[in-house]
């Protein structure tokens, strides 16, 4: 690469040579080289970009004989453009200018260029922008590397600060990464275990010596051991987490919290299968709409609903912790009004985590500040409101503290800074009138010269005669003195005070004394403002980051009311109940709906038909049948859903529900190919029902539909019969198990904790009637032939397939063999069976007519229509 630069620097102009060398150390990265206003980018990077951006693709000058492809962006919009890059899969790395023209000029003449540098990267996972982010979604990066067997995974936002750490066995790292859901994961160069699209560092990075020097460097501490007990894998990961964003940031880190131990067995464990089928956080279509948590999500705060989603991606097995939220969630969900009053407070609250994390990040605006202001005086009166309550819930209790604690804080920026701070600190005005005595006087010395320029404008214009004089100001001139160039003779005369400046087209400029002492007075006083307004910024952002991990807090307090009161409303609105986590191995769930189609039949105007489920140590295994379309996929997911929202800690949509906890949930309903890594639709359904078989327990739940369907028939129901039996006898878990093999109802007659079930249906004057209710027992047909009839196969298919099955059920009953007698079976065109579909068309418009209602003329137009179908009379 050094020899390749060489070559390309070798004649370039200074600023090209700067350039080229700028984009050798941004790698991989698009580099936006910050010039003046505008944040350029040239060759490929502007090629790529002005495809995604949509921008236009210009040149400028030459390199090698070739004009040089170039884009840019303003820089005051440039978030924007950013935003469209990182979703695009691109990185960005920051080139901004290091010194003012000014300094340039000075440390090397008139033609010194000025010096950059990349001051930052900004990746899909490092970023605080508050453009940049979802507000009700987390940004997650990750880090994962192998121990001696052991995978550690380190996981934070920086965005708010949150640092978890965990270990787990190499077989479940997909498992540990889909619940994370990361923006971006570090590896390590070469690791065989990566996943695809990662990004790979130096194995040195990930050092567990190193990872633990950093973080206790990081926090201040001589040991972790107050944080929490942490195993080598996990330091291992969190040395590479830091150590990229080291390197993203410059040297420059971002918030980071005393990092969390999460265990594996405190959550519910769910394959990334499992989480894809439920759709927790994303439906199949992609995105949010028609996802659990678009069913769920009441929160009023994005960081409620951030916390919602972590709370579904990884539902609780501590019971007493389980209780906990469930018992602040009825709380809130038995007193409206004092729900009401919260969440009304809590809506006007800014995002205090986010906030935080930009100030100490150095990405802070006064903004920022105001915000931290407003959110924790905000929480100060909800601790205070809620204070005055007896009888809290113990959850809420250890949360109130966290509430206040904030006063000197908050009094102080409350002085220090306007009701409405901006966003940008360049232009000041931002530090309130009377906090700081010298300040109000420089901003009083400027305005009185900013009145007395306007006096000297009248002056001069009286003294001139020119009423079209006036004065001016730029960032190049400063102030000036303008008049239109017909009036011009009168200024330029020796004796006049004024001294010429500039010609324009159609005007002249120039200076006066008293001008150039007014406007020195304007810009000294400006300036000693602004530095005492910068120096007062700097102040502020040191105590918020004093105070961070105590405002991390509060902003988790607040998190956490806004998901109980959110959890709350959606019960009061949907009717749902409090479920009873119990430790016995059952679920008996009375009237269970599935919150996501409820929510789409409600849009419909239709009602959902609820459902019970009672699965015990004597019936642990239900199999289920009955037509497609008929509910089974959805009394599946729902019942499975029910699970994971009962050990969220949130009320459950059914008129009762006991559950006892889960281990682990897997759900195998429905399934798509995956070409990319050479996985037909069966194949991805057997490696899911074999990790189902490997690791559910007996308290597991398991969720299976149409098992070994994508294969032969034999094939296929003899997996299905094989599959239930080892749920039955290995794995011993609670499972729901649908499918349209009616032969595994025999397996009741073994099987002594499997039982029957079947979606009703019924067929009414030749079309299906779907219930869409469970009822007991096996099913007597599959009803396929209704359905296809329902989805628009062709009459002539049906009848096609309907004396095939005949013919099928036949065979079947004097031989035993499934295909027997389909040899003779004559094709589409014979005779035979033209003459049945025929005879299926006249039975269908008998048996539409209605007799008593005709007359006897009407009567006999039938009939002849019918000898006309059947060909015999034209």
């Amino acid at each position: 690469m050094a020899l390749t630069l060489t070559r390309m620097t070798s004649g370039a102009t200074p600023m090209m040579a700067q350039y080229l060398a700028l984009r050798e150390e941004a790698g991989d990265c698009l580099l936006f080289y910050r010039m003046g206003d505008f944040f350029e980018l040239f060759f490929e990077d502007a090629k790529r970009a002005s495809q995604i951006l949509d921008i236009a693709l210009t040149t400028r000058g030459e390199h090698q004989g070739a004009p040089i492809p170039m884009c840019g962006v303003p820089v005051h919009s440039a978030e924007s453009y950013l935003a469209r890059l990182i979703k695009a899969g691109c990185r960005v790395a920051i080139a901004e200018q290091t010194e003012t023209p000014a300094q340039a000029k000075k440390r090397g003449g008139s033609k010194a260029l000025v010096a950059r540098d990349i001051v930052r990267f900004v990746t899909a996972g490092t970023l605080t922008e508050e453009a940049l982010l979802e507000p009700r979604r987390a940004n997650v990066l990750a880090a994962a590397c192998e121990v001696r067997g052991t995978v550690g995974i380190a996981a934070c936002d920086i965005s708010t600060g949150r640092m978890e750490l965990e270990e787990c066995a190499a077989e479940r790292l997909g498992a540990a990464l889909a619940r994370l859901g990361a923006s971006e994961l570090v590896v390590p160069e070469g690791w065989e275990l990566a996943p695809d699209e990662t990004i790979a560092r130096s194995g040195h990075e990930f050092s567990s010596e190193g990872g633990e020097e950093r973080l206790k460097a990081i926090h201040g501490v001589a040991t972790l051991d107050g944080f929490g007990s942490f195993t080598r894998p996990m330091l291992a990961a969190a040395g590479g987490l830091i150590a990229y964003l080291d390197h993203v940031g410059r040297g420059a880190l971002p918030l980071l919290l005393p990092p969390e131990a999460r265990s594996g067995e405190a959550a519910l464990a769910m394959d990334e299968a499992t989480r894809a089928s439920l759709e927790i956080l994303e439906s199949s279509q992609g995105g949010r709409k028609g996802s659990l948590i678009d069913a769920v999500d009441r929160c009023v705060t994005g960081a409620g609903a951030r916390q919602l989603a972590d709370d579904l991606s990884a539902p609780l097995t501590d019971r007493n912790a389980i209780a906990e939220r469930l018992e602040l969630v009825e709380w809130l969900h038995d007193d409206a009004l004092l729900r009401e009053d919260l969440r009304s407070a809590l809506r006007a609250l800014p995002d205090v985590g986010r906030a935080l994390g930009r100030v100490v990040a150095g990405r802070g605006s006064p903004r920022d500040l105001g915000q931290l202001r407003d959110g924790l005086s905000g929480a100060r009166e909800i601790g205070a409101r809620l204070g005055e309550r007896d009888a809290l819930p113990g959850l809420l209790e250890r949360l109130l503290p966290d509430l206040g604690g904030h006063g000197e804080l908050v009094d102080h920026f409350a002085r220090a800074l306007v009701a409405s701070p901006p966003t940008e600190r360049g232009q000041g005005g931002y530090i309130a009138e009377g906090y700081d005595a010298a300040l109000d006087e420089l901003r009083v010395t400027s305005g009185n010269a900013r009145r007395a320029i306007a006096a000297l404008e009248a002056k001069y214009r009286d003294e001139t005669g020119v009423a079209a004089l006036k004065i001016k100001h730029n960032n190049v001139l400063g102030y000036f003195i303008e008049v239109p160039s017909r009036h011009a003779d009168k200024l330029m005369e020796a004796d006049s005070g004024f001294s010429h400046r500039q010609t324009m087209a159609g005007a002249m400029r120039f200076n006066a004394l008293a001008l150039h002492e007014e406007a020195s007075r304007i810009t000294e006083a400006g300036a000693h403002a602004f530095a005492a307004e910068e120096a007062h910024f700097e102040e502020l952002v040191a105590g918020a980051v004093a105070s961070r991990h105590q405002i991390a807090k509060t902003a988790a307090a607040l998190a956490r009311i806004d998901v109980a009161a959110g959890q709350a409303e959606r019960a009061a609105e949907g009717g749902w109940t409090r479920p009873e986590v119990v430790d016995a191995t059952c679920l008996e769930i009375e009237g269970g709906r599935h919150p996501v189609v409820e929510a789409a039949l409600a849009v419909q105007g239709e009602r959902f038909v609820a459902n019970d489920c009672r699965l015990g140590t004597h019936d642990r295994l239900w199999l289920i049948g009955g037509p497609n379309m008929g509910g089974k996929s959805t009394f599946l997911r729902q019942n499975a859903l029910i699970v994971l929202l009962a050990q969220a800690g949130g009320f459950v949509p059914a008129a009762a529900a006991r559950i006892g906890k889960v281990d682990r949930l897997f759900s195998r309903v429905g399934a798509s190919d995956n070409l990319a890594r050479g996985r037909s639709t069966f194949m991805v359904e057997m490696v899911e029902t074999a990790a189902i078989l490997a690791q559910a327990t007996d308290r597991s739940f398991v969720i299976l539909d149409e098992v070994g369907r994508g294969t032969s028939t034999y094939d296929g129901l003899a997996l299905a019969w094989a599959v239930a039996e080892a749920v039955h006898e290995t794995n011993r878990c609670r499972c729901l198990f649908a499918t349209h093999y009616h032969e595994l109802a025999r397996l009741a007659e073994t099987c002594e904790a499997l039982s029957l079930h079947h979606v009703r249906a019924r067929e009414w004057k030749g079309d299906l009637v779907l219930l869409h209710e469970l009822a007991d027992g096996p099913a007597d047909r599959s009803y396929g032939l209704a359905v296809a009839r329902l989805a628009g196969v062709p009459p002539k298919v049906i009848s096609r397939a309907k004396s095939v099955l005949e013919k099928l059920e036949k065979g079947r009953a004097e031989t035993g063999g499934l295909a027997a007698g389909l040899g003779e079976l004559p094709l589409f065109a014979a005779a035979q069976d033209h003459r049945e579909e025929q005879c299926d068309t006249l039975r269908d418009k008998l048996r539409d007519m209605d007799v008593d209602a005709m007359s006897p003329r009407d009567a006999l137009e039938v009939l002849y229509d019918l000898k006309r179908e059947a060909g015999t009379e034209t």
